[in-house]
């Protein structure tokens, strides 16, 4: 059985933004082997719409952004989306009841399915399908942005705290 896991880079007041900050180089790097052992990802629309930036190659980008790319693009994507109309390698649309969809994919794979979208998240969790989460917590104070946990927080047990490099710490939870 799969286990869902929702996992983002949040500054220290608890908010999530991909222009606000990024990943240095020994945290990309663990994102580049985290992708590759991915069974797959669950995307919002717009997560996806941001993440199809690694759709085509750029000359500016490094070996590890290829990297990145290629496993990226090697993966199964499933795309939960009212108004999404295209997709690239290897997703697909979600479709029907989105607990039912989700469900049948933990049941019917095995390893870790990523989730991406703090709206998505929150959705979710309120259906009691995530099984952990991980904030890569960053040493950065935001004030605004997209929450990490986009409704009401459930209540979570630390299971694991981890040293990341450029003095970011991974924090894992899973439900209490």
């Amino acid at each position: 059985m799969a286990k869902l896991v929702f996992g983002m880079n949040v500054s220290l007041d608890g908010y999530v933004d991909h222009d606000a900050f990024a990943p240095g180089p020994a945290l990309f790097r663990h994102f580049v082997e985290q992708v590759r052992d991915l069974t797959g990802s669950l995307y919002g629309s717009r997560m996806y719409d941001i993440m199809r930036y690694w759709d085509d190659d750029s000359p500016a980008w490094s070996s590890e952004e290829r990297d990145f790319a290629m496993a990226w693009r090697a993966q199964p994507k499933w795309v939960v989306s009212r108004t999404l109309t295209s997709f690239g390698p290897n997703a697909s649309l979600v479709t029907g009841d989105l607990e039912t969809a989700v469900r049948k994919l933990k049941t019917e794979l095995d390893g870790e399915i990523e989730v991406a979208g703090t709206v998505l998240a929150h959705s979710l969790t309120a259906l009691g399908l995530i099984d952990e989460y991980r904030l890569y917590l960053h040493p950065v104070v935001l004030g605004h942005g997209k929450p990490y946990f986009a409704g009401p927080q459930p209540r979570l047990r630390l299971t694991a705290h981890e040293p990341m490099g450029e003095d970011v710490i991974r924090l894992t939870y899973v439900p209490a």
